[in-house]
């Protein structure tokens, strides 16, 4: 089992942190966030600059956005993650960048730390920070997750995106020091909105796994793609190596989302095989933000 969680706040992730002089802007990304955002721009209100680029929102969002003075907004079509992003890096002039989601928190531990792990990076000449996730269920942080770290905080220059199966990955050019204050995932748009992302997310993982050879797959991936034990997989793992059990039903909530998208995974890939189901076609047809 994991230790237990860290006395992160749920709701109250953005208070008693004062503003710094940061070389730092932070980059999100946005369609149709109204039950994320408003919470995700609180937690980063000692930023001055706060870059998000939205895909065509109509719920809302633009309205939260133009309620906060440090936030520009630039509009773009979707095409995909990456491209997103590398549109949004084009256009900061800070030497650093917090390239996060519109449903991530940042914690008040990591934004007072920002001061001393920049300065930290110039000392060692460092490119960037990866981070860890701490996965929320109703606001509620959770010990573990199946989140790996994700490199969030690194120079602009330095970094460029590319799309990864259903996401997207920064490549660093530089040194990446891993660091133990996590970001927080607290995504709380409906189920329905969830369960519409899942398909879509995941027919693009399957025409990943499909069409990648599998000594370049890892090991997790290559249980995914030639076998059906992922779901088994990732209900234990959750409950049983990542503490899900003590975490009761917000533990059990999110063992079942994982193991639902696993399930649909494993079914994906067994149609595509035995009726030769062309899903790289199908995902770009339905390739949208979500």
């Amino acid at each position: 089992m994991t230790s237990n969680p860290l006395p992160l706040e749920a709701s109250g992730y953005s208070s008693a942190v004062r503003a710094p002089s940061l070389p730092l802007t932070a980059l999100l990304l946005t369609w149709n966030e109204t039950a994320n955002i408003g919470r995700t721009l609180a937690a980063l209100h000692w930023l001055n600059d706060i870059l998000v680029i939205d895909s065509g929102s109509t719920d809302g969002t633009l309205e939260v956005l133009a309620a906060h003075p440090n936030v520009r907004v630039l509009h773009r079509r979707f095409d995909s993650f990456a491209e997103q992003c590398n549109f949004g890096l084009d256009r900061i002039s800070t030497e650093w960048v917090l390239s996060l989601d519109a449903d991530y928190g940042v914690p008040p531990e990591l934004a007072r730390s920002m001061q001393s792990l920049l300065e930290r990076a110039d000392r060692d000449h460092l490119a960037g920070f990866s981070l860890p996730f701490r996965y929320c269920i109703d606001g509620r942080p959770l010990r573990g997750s199946l989140l790996p770290p994700r490199t969030c905080l690194y120079r602009t220059l330095r970094g460029r995106y590319r799309d990864e199966g259903h996401g997207h990955r920064v490549v660093i050019e530089g040194e990446v020091a891993p660091l133990p204050v996590p970001l927080l995932h607290d995504d709380r748009k409906p189920l329905a909105r969830w369960l519409a992302s899942q398909q879509k997310y995941l027919q693009i993982e399957a025409a990943n796994l499909l069409g990648t050879p599998s000594h370049r797959l890892s090991w997790v991936d290559r249980l995914r793609k030639h076998t059906p034990l992922s779901p088994l997989a990732a209900i234990t793992f959750c409950l049983l190596l990542r503490g899900g059990l003590l975490d009761g039903r917000a533990g059990l909530i999110y063992a079942l989302q994982r193991t639902y998208a696993e399930l649909l995974l494993v079914l994906m890939l067994d149609e595509a095989r035995r009726r030769k189901v062309n899903i790289a076609e199908a995902a770009t047809a339905s390739a949208e933000p979500t």
